[in-house]
C-alpha cells in the first residue's frame, strides 16, 4: 500500500505561509500566556531572592540551549516538520515519536485547561461562585469558552495567527509598567529580608529545585515556531523566531520575579491568591493595581490560547501525514485548519476541566502536569541533537561549527535530564496516565497501514510505559499521590 493509499480522500488546502514576525508573535505569544502572572506567589513558595537569581540563572541558560538546539535542528534537519514530534521519530524511532507528538498534545490540552482555570480564578475574585476556577459555574463558562474558540479557529490559521500578534503586543504592556511600578516603590529592607528566603524553605538546593517546574511552564512556546516550520515562508526564520522570541520574554520573566520580593516578605506573597501579581501591585500602588493586572492577565491569556491551540492541532496533523497517527487526524478544511485534531484537543481539555472539579488544587495540578508532560519530548529533542553531533549526522557538507553545536547539544540534555529529575516521580507517574492508553492512536494507525503493531524494542517501551500507568493509578487510589 502506498502514502497515497491511504491519504485523506479530499484535497489538501495549501499550507498558509507565516513571516518570521508573525512566528516570533507565536512563540512570545505562547511564552506570555498566564503563567507570568503566577510567578510571584510561585517562588516565593519555594525560595527568596538569591534562589530566585541561582534559578532563573539556570533556566535562562538551560532553555537557551534548548532553544539554540532548535535552531540547530531547522537548519540541520530543514525537511522535517513539527519540531518536537518529528525530531524525536528522526532519532529514536516511530514509537517514541508517538510518544513525544502525545507528550507534546497533551502538555498543550493541559495548558488550556490552566488558561481557563486561571481567567475564572481571576475573575472570582469579584464573583465568588466562581471560586479558585474549579466549581461548576467556571467549568460551565470555560466550557463555553472553549468551544466559541474551537468554531473561532476553525475557520482559519492565518486569521488566528494575526490576531495573536495584535494580542501579544498589547498584553506585553501591563507586565512591562508591573515591573516599573514595582521598581519605583521597591522598599530594600523588605528586599534585602528575602534574600536567603523564609523559615519554611529548605536547603538552597531544595528552593532551586522546587522552582524548577514553573520556569519550565512559563518558557513553553519556545519550540512553537518549529512546531509550525512548515507554514514558514522562510527555512531559516524558524530558529531565528525561536532565539528572538526567547531572548525577548526572559527578561521579563526574571524582572516579574525579582521585583515582587521588594514590595511585600515572601511569607506574606506565598499566600497571595492567584493571580500573584495582583496583589503585589495592589500593595505598591493599591486597589487598582489588582484590575489593571487582572485586565491584561485575561488579555494575555486570550492570545496565548490561540498559539497553544494551533500548536496541539498541528502536532497531531504531522504526526497523522506520517502514519503515525490515525487517517481521520490527517485532515484539513479548506481554510488549512486541521479539524479533526483541533476537536480531539477541545474534547481532551473538557475531559479535564470536569477533573479539576474534584482536585485538591487545580491551578498548581494543571501548571504542574502540563510542564511534566514536556520532559520527555524536551528530552527526546536534546538527545536527537546529541546524536547528530555524535554521529555528524548532517554535516558531511556543512562541518562548521560542529564544536558550539556539539556544547549546546550537551547543555541541553543535561539541563533536560534535571528537569526530569526536578519533577519527582509524582508528575512523571501521571505522564504515564496519559501515555499508556494513548498507544490505542498508535495502533489504530499500524492497522490502518496493515502493519504489525509493535516490534521487539517497542514493545519493551510499551511495557515501560504501562508500568507507569499502572504505578501511577495503584499510587493514586492508595493515595500515596493526590490531584
Amino acid at each position: 500500500m502506498t502514502r497515497t493509499d491511504h491519504a485523506p480522500q479530499q484535497a489538501a488546502a495549501p499550507a498558509v505561509k507565516l513571516t518570521m514576525l508573525t512566528m516570533t508573535g507565536m512563540v512570545v505569544g505562547s511564552m506570555v500566556g498566564a503563567g507570568v502572572f503566577s510567578l510571584p506567589r510561585r517562588f516565593a513558595q519555594e525560595t527568596g531572592v538569591a534562589g530566585s537569581l541561582i534559578a532563573w540563572s539556570i533556566a535562562g541558560v538551560g532553555m537557551l540551549m534548548l532553544a539554540f538546539v532548535f535552531q540547530m535542528l531547522a537548519n540541520r534537519k530543514p525537511e522535517l516538520d513539527a519540531g518536537v514530534y518529528a525530531y524525536a521519530k528522526a532519532g529514536f524511532g516511530q514509537f517514541l515519536g508517538f510518544f513525544s507528538a502525545i507528550g507534546y498534545w497533551a502538555s498543550a490540552g493541559m495548558g488550556l485547561v490552566f488558561y481557563w482555570v486561571f481567567i475564572m480564578s481571576t475573575i472570582g475574585a469579584v464573583l465568588p461562585a466562581l471560586g479558585d476556577g474549579d466549581s461548576l459555574l467556571a467549568i460551565g463558562i470555560s466550557s463555553l469558552g472553549l468551544w466559541g474558540f474551537f468554531f473561532l479557529i476553525r475557520r482559519g490559521i492565518k486569521e488566528a495567527a494575526v490576531i495573536n500578534r495584535i494580542v501579544t503586543v498589547a498584553k506585553l504592556v501591563p507586565i512591562v509598567v508591573f515591573i516599573l511600578l514595582c521598581l519605583f516603590v521597591l522598599k530594600p529592607q523588605v528586599f534585602a529580608e528575602n534574600w536567603a528566603g523564609a523559615d519554611y524553605a529548605g536547603s538552597l538546593f531544595d528552593q532551586v529545585t522546587g522552582t524548577m517546574l514553573v520556569t519550565v511552564f512559563v518558557f513553553l512556546g519556545v519550540e512553537g515556531a518549529s512546531v509550525y516550520s512548515r507554514h514558514a515562508k522562510r527555512r531559516a526564520d524558524v530558529g531565528r523566531a525561536t532565539i528572538l522570541g526567547f531572548v525577548s520574554v526572559f527578561a521579563i520573566f526574571a524582572s516579574v520575579t525579582i521585583v515582587s520580593y521588594g514590595i511585600l516578605p515572601m511569607g506574606e506573597i506565598a499566600q497571595l491568591r492567584q493571580p500573584s501579581m495582583a496583589g503585589v501591585l495592589a500593595a505598591a500602588v493599591g486597589p487598582w493595581g489588582a484590575w489593571f493586572v487582572s485586565v491584561g492577565l485575561v488579555v494575555s491569556v486570550l492570545g496565548a490560547y490561540l498559539a497553544w491551540s494551533l500548536m496541539a492541532a498541528e502536532v497531531l496533523f504531522v504526526a497523522a501525514k506520517d502514519d503515525d497517527m490515525p487517517r481521520f487526524l490527517a485532515r484539513s478544511n479548506s481554510a488549512d485548519v486541521p479539524v479533526p485534531a483541533l476537536l480531539m484537543t477541545a474534547i481532551f481539555v473538557q475531559v479535564i476541566l470536569v477533573i479539576t472539579y474534584f482536585s485538591h488544587d487545580a491551578f498548581n495540578l494543571a501548571l504542574d502536569l502540563t510542564s511534566a508532560l514536556t520532559l520527555i519530548p524536551f528530552f527526546l529533542v536534546a538527545c536527537y541533537a546529541m546524536k547528530l553531533v555524535i554521529t555528524k549526522e548532517s554535516y558531511e557538507d556543512a562541518p562548521r561549527g560542529r564544536g558550539r553545536e556539539t556544547a549546546i547539544a550537551i547543555l541541553a540534555t543535561i539541563y533536560t535530564a534535571y528537569l526530569i529529575f526536578a519533577a519527582g516521580v509524582t508528575f512523571v507517574l501521571l505522564s504515564f496516565i496519559i501515555y499508556a492508553p494513548a498507544t490505542i492512536l498508535f495502533v489504530m494507525a499500524r492497522r490502518e497501514q496493515g502493519r504489525r503493531v509493535f516490534s521487539g524494542r517497542e514493545l519493551v517501551i510499551l511495557a515501560v510505559a504501562l508500568i507507569g500507568a499502572v504505578t501511577g493509578i495503584v499510587a493514586l487510589a492508595a493515595g500515596w499521590i493526590t490531584l
